[in-house]
């Protein structure tokens, strides 16, 4: 397994290590995870997510091939704004999804998740090679990546950087210093607080040096790191999808509900021609989130989602959450079962328990 650079520092705070996307990831910490995912939600906390993949994508064709590859209108971007988007195949399958950042003319970078890495890769660099003027490089082992997050957040980078945090705004980025080193500081984040992403590169003492000015910034908060299951708790509260969890190769973005970022009028993309006719027509099926109106099970993935005695979907995610003290999950049912208030029930057990499909996010 390969390991960030702050792999030491999760080791010396006691982690749960684990195998994740290929490396070694924190699972959680001696604090448990209902800890960590309070201290996000109500102060500061840091998740190491340097498992993610970065593509610099440069050149006259850099938007062209962007516009192809990806679901939403890579063409509204301006320097210093990203956008959340999805690969797709010719088929409308999703590869992944993705953020897209635009850091000027002919210059983007684009943010993977870490389990898709060389798939992204490959799939970028085969349509890449049908233009004349781009260049896509991996930049993925070079950088590091810290997401801090929590209503605590900006206090504490403030005290180490210059730039204008106050003033970027969600999905925002500008490119700065934080403790002396030269990062981007991103506005997004994957757990609905209020947040930075901070992408940057140098040894590892760089990267060792830049986490202790950040918990030094934030200890009147409490801070803390956070591990993967925290992590899943805060985005699953917020209905964000995981993918190959949520949404696969075999997902149509109008069925995951993601036609918010699916911009058709954009014109042809990979898959368009598919994911207009299921908008058209209207999905067989949706992701819809539902809340447990029994104490008795926690939901997982993979657990059947029954209606009238029959198997009619699978758990995609499912846990308890902490804000609302009870289980909570996303799935796929037949549209006829996607309206909140309707009632489903979740098989486990050799038994099943009720369940009310609810609008998303659960908070």
């Amino acid at each position: 397994m390969t390991q960030t650079a702050f792999h030491a520092i999760h080791v010396a705070a006691g982690a749960k290590m684990v195998s994740f996307a290929g490396f070694e990831m924190p699972i959680q910490y001696p604090t448990g995870i209902l800890a960590e995912h309070r201290i996000v939600r109500t102060g500061v906390g840091v998740f190491d997510v340097s498992h993610m993949g970065e593509f610099m994508v440069k050149g006259a064709d850099s938007l062209p091939l962007i516009q192809l590859l990806t679901v939403n209108d890579a063409s509204k971007l301006a320097a210093g704004k990203a956008q959340y988007s999805a690969l797709t195949r010719p088929n409308g399958g999703i590869v992944d999804d993705l953020l897209v950042y635009m850091k000027g003319e002919n210059d983007y970078m684009l943010v993977v998740n870490g389990a898709n890495v060389d798939k992204d890769l490959a799939w970028v660099m085969e349509h890449a090679a049908r233009f004349a003027d781009v260049t896509v490089t991996d930049e993925s082992a070079s950088t590091h990546l810290l997401a801090v997050q929590g209503p605590k957040s900006i206090e504490t980078l403030k005290k180490l950087t210059d730039a204008p945090l106050d003033d970027v705004a969600y999905y925002g980025f500008v490119e700065g210093t934080l403790a002396g080193v030269p990062m981007i500081l991103s506005r997004t984040g994957y757990t609905g607080e209020i947040g930075f992403e901070l992408y940057f590169k140098g040894s590892v003492e760089v990267a060792t040096d830049v986490v202790k000015a950040i918990f030094d910034a934030g200890m009147d908060y409490g801070i803390a790191w956070i591990g993967l299951g925290a992590r899943d708790t805060l985005r699953l509260e917020k209905g964000y999808c995981l993918y190959g969890n949520d949404i696969t190769d075999d997902t149509n973005p109008i069925e995951a509900g993601l036609g918010w970022i699916t911009k058709l009028a954009k014109g042809p993309f990979n898959g368009s021609d598919v994911i207009a006719a299921v908008k058209a027509d209207g999905p067989t099926r949706k992701l819809v989130g539902f809340v447990m109106r029994s104490e008795k099970l926690i939901p997982r993935g993979g657990y059947s989602i029954v209606s009238a005695g029959e198997s009619v979907g699978t758990v995609t995610s499912g846990n308890t959450s902490p804000g609302l003290g009870t289980g909570i999950g996303l799935g796929y049912v037949p549209t006829s079962l996607s309206v909140p208030g309707t009632m489903i029930e979740i098989a486990a057990r050799g038994t099943t328990f009720p369940a009310e499909v609810v609008k998303i996010p659960f908070l």
